[in-house]
């Protein structure tokens, strides 16, 4: 019998509590990556048997031109949804960490609420909103005064956009808002005490010394809703979806609703994982961009 020692032991007993994530990793995870990556390379309805395709179906994906049409809704909708998301939860950040606000517990409360409410609630009710009776169109109409018949929500080629966007700005405020928070909870008072005694104003300081130490949080949120973004699907599916359309128009369809629509309405889930491989890499090359940008703005060389 083989004596173990007590050293070796101990690694054991903890690999052992911690082997379930590995394993259920490995089966959930790890398996469906690799999978789609084989599977990009193959014919396959999900019924027959495979048929070895190369390269052809990544060709069929890169010359499609509904998939250069998914690609850009879904990086305009990234911008649209983001990027003036990410400012507002930074401003709202520093208001809700000010010391002369009152009731900040509540207000915290209120903003995170709708990153835990059911995406499909969500979309529902900005169905509504977005409808031809509903709230956007009454400002559309009666404070922009835009004419009601050039008004589309769901056929035009910005009003799907906007709704869309307005969706996802709506329930990723409040999650970055936290982050962004938890992050100016984390500067030492004293670094402004000491700016105050120099004679450096609310801007001075809010330039110099937050936003240099927010940095890190700062890019954790600009990588997290990239990804995010680029993996849009439940919105404008369900939004679509209540118009009665049996299928995404091209004005709304993002970079997963292709992927889907050629697994699960056309059956062809080569093209479907070497949509899913494209996108992978694509992800991957918006997040190192998005990184090296914010590193050049926040003064690193």
């Amino acid at each position: 019998m083989v004596r173990l020692s007590e050293r070796t032991r101990e690694s054991l007993t903890a690999y052992t509590f911690i082997s379930p994530f590995f394993i259920l990793f490995a089966i959930f995870g790890l398996y469906p990556i690799l999978f789609t990556f084989y599977l990009s390379f193959f014919k396959w309805n999900a019924l027959g048997p495979m048929t070895y395709n190369g390269f052809n179906n990544f060709k069929f994906v890169l010359t499609d031109s509904t998939f250069w049409t998914s690609f850009t809704n879904t990086l305009l909708i990234n911008v649209m949804g983001t990027i003036p998301q990410l400012i507002c939860a930074l401003l709202l950040a520093v208001v809700l960490n000010s010391a002369l606000l009152k009731g900040k517990q509540i207000f915290r409360v209120i903003y995170f609420l709708p990153n835990i409410t059911s995406i499909v609630a969500v979309t529902l009710i900005f169905s509504v909103l977005f409808s031809s009776e509903g709230v956007a169109t009454w400002i559309a109409t009666s404070i922009f005064g835009m004419d009601m018949e050039s008004i589309s929500w769901r056929a035009g080629f910005w009003g799907p956009k906007i709704a869309i966007a307005t969706m996802v700005f709506w329930r990723w405020l409040g999650y970055n808002m936290i982050i962004y928070l938890a992050g100016l909870q984390s500067i030492p008072g004293d670094l402004y005490e000491a700016a105050k005694i120099d004679g450096a104003n609310a801007m001075v300081r809010l330039t110099q010394i937050t936003l240099p130490l927010m940095k890190p949080f700062i890019i954790f949120t600009v990588l997290m809703s990239t990804i995010g973004g680029l993996q849009l699907f439940t919105e404008p599916y369900v939004y679509f979806s209540q118009s009665g359309s049996a299928t995404t128009p091209k004005t709304g369809i993002t970079m997963v609703i292709y992927l889907y629509s050629e697994a699960f309405r056309t059956n062809f889930f080569g093209t479907a994982a070497a949509t899913a491989v494209v996108l992978f890499f694509l992800t991957i090359v918006f997040s190192l961009v998005n990184t090296f940008i914010t590193n050049r703005l926040g003064g690193d060389q």
